[in-house]
């Protein structure tokens, strides 16, 4: 790919994703999403691979690569037409170890990231409740000092990975009488902690070969030494990563909306109809090339936002922006090419139809696009 951003090793990760993904998984996942997972033989296949570390340090085994390179990797797992393939990797890459490295201490970095790097230990991140997503400030599981531990008491919803995840990264209150972002802590949680348990596996419109759990924490009695920074600062680590989040979800949904279209030009060259093919219809080839120009402006969107972080920017804004728009154009691309597709792209077996399941959740998970916009909106006035 010719592009401003990338540079040679950005280019040879992308070619290195996309070859695994059209070999080890495109041909098989269609059975992870009877199953509901995403086998663990492929996660640690892909951290030999070097995919779950590129941006952590070299001395865990990571690659150091910039925030680009995360981008590539989610575009191209986008790519796969399976999203919850897509996001059982990114959650575990770009949504809950960046906690462990941005806040992590040298034994903690040292006892967890090599085993996440290397696929042997996934990794997931318990921000969201019942009554609290995006509003961390409505957070209600506690976690109170006691003696050399914490005791967390409360419940976690809609958590990726959290039926078959080995490590938690837990946001709970550590001072319930301090403004929000005073009042949060971090603490690494680890499977089969006494006290912890997944309450239920949840069955989702989409993104089916990823698991998502409702957890309950019951007195669970977490080691002082598993806290992640310090006490009461855990708010900054959800809202940094927020940001890494947002851009991840925004370059998997661009990756998902470039392959729709791709494999709709295919259906609609071959399909016969009206004494030649679909494609000979103004409409649709004109809708088509409209749809390819958009999905083209988000993926830029995307990469400047990117770039802008790489340089150590502040670009909420960009971030924001970037994942209102592709969250919601991923949706229109996936409702005009299931359109395109006819009848058989209603059919289960279609893979436009798994593709527009999966997209639906875009502009919900990670931000809704109402509340990017916001964070969009706010910024225009500052």
């Amino acid at each position: 790919m010719n592009s401003i951003y990338f540079k040679e090793e950005h280019n040879m990760l992308r070619d290195q994703i996309r070859r695994f993904v059209e070999q080890e998984v495109m041909p098989v996942a269609e059975q992870w999403e009877e199953t509901g997972k995403v086998p663990r033989e492929i996660l640690q296949e892909m951290g030999e691979l070097g995919f779950l570390g590129i941006r952590y340090p070299g001395e865990h085994g990571g690659s150091e690569l910039d925030t680009l390179g995360s981008v590539i990797l989610a575009e191209e797992l986008g790519r796969s037409t399976f999203g919850g393939f897509a996001i059982t990797v990114l959650v575990h890459t770009d949504m809950a170890s960046p906690h462990l490295d941005n806040f992590g201490n040298k034994a903690q970095l040292a006892k967890y990231m090599p085993d996440i790097i290397s696929g042997k230990k996934i990794a997931a991140v318990a921000v969201t409740e019942p009554d609290a997503g995006s509003d961390v400030s409505a957070m209600r599981t506690r976690a109170v000092k006691d003696g050399d531990h914490y005791v967390l008491n409360g419940t976690k919803m809609f958590i990726t990975n959290g039926v078959h995840g080995d490590i938690f990264f837990v946001a709970a209150k550590t001072d319930p009488d301090a403004k929000a972002s005073r009042s949060v802590s971090i603490f690494a949680v680890e499977k089969g902690t006494p006290g912890f348990t997944v309450g239920k596996s949840l069955k989702k419109m989409g993104w089916l070969s990823s698991d998502t759990a409702e957890l309950i924490f019951d007195n669970c009695r977490v080691p002082a030494e598993n806290l992640l920074g310090e006490e009461n600062k855990g708010f900054y680590s959800i809202m940094r990563n927020f940001q890494n989040e947002r851009l991840v979800l925004g370059a998997q949904a661009m990756g998902e909306a470039t392959k729709a279209i791709e494999l709709t030009i295919e259906y609609v060259t071959t399909r016969k109809a009206f004494g030649g093919v679909l494609f000979d219809k103004q409409v649709i080839r004109q809708r088509l090339a409209s749809l390819a120009a958009q999905v083209e402006a988000g993926k830029q969107l995307v990469y400047h936002a990117a770039w802008l972080d790489a340089q150590g920017v502040d670009c909420i804004k960009e971030v924001s922006m970037a994942k209102a728009y592709c969250g919601e154009l991923v949706n229109k691309v996936m409702y005009d090419c299931l359109q395109f597709h006819g009848g058989s792209g209603y059919i289960r077996e279609s893979a436009i139809e798994r593709m527009t399941r999966d997209a639906r959740i875009q502009s919900i998970g990670g931000g809704a696009t109402e509340v990017m916009l916001e964070e969009v909106s706010k910024r225009m006035v500052s």
